[in-house]
């Protein structure tokens, strides 16, 4: 599985086909692409927090499903209606209001149905935040 788009082609299309996810800011950015991978960083703002001083699970559950999105579209191309049909999380560790990285890795990618390993953590990435699988939906050409 070889990319078709770079990491500049994402973040362009990511700003005309998907720009609610800049609501407030830039926070999600796509830092590296390679062969059945991709590597999506989160800043979080104040939004992402959740009393405790730690980022949301809905936060992270976003980066998840924005960082597999990504990991399809990078090897299938620009295809706005590719849509997540499934995503399961597992919340492991409380992450700090520091950045974090999801690094997805395609376990399947067909015709019409693409399947992702969703890793999320901050520094070291032997120590997971938490640990997501998806599923896409891929329309038909």
């Amino acid at each position: 599985m070889q990319p078709v788009m770079t990491i500049d082609e994402v973040h362009a299309f990511l700003e005309t086909d998907f720009p609610q996810i800049h609501t407030d800011g830039r926070v999600f950015t796509v830092t590296a692409i390679s062969a059945g991978r991709i590597t999506m960083q989160l800043d979080p703002n104040e939004r992402h927090l959740r009393p405790g001083g730690t980022v949301s699970g809905p936060s992270l559950f976003a980066l998840a499903d924005v960082a597999a999105y990504v990991a399809v579209l990078a090897h299938i191309g620009p295809v706005a209606l590719a849509v997540t049909t499934n995503l399961n999380i597992n919340f492991l560790r409380m992450p700090k209001p520091a950045p974090l990285n999801c690094t997805c890795r395609l376990l399947k990618l067909g015709k019409r149905l693409a399947v992702i390993d969703a890793a999320i953590y901050q520094e070291n990435p032997g120590e997971l935040v938490a640990h997501a699988t998806a599923t896409y939906s891929i329309p038909p050409k």
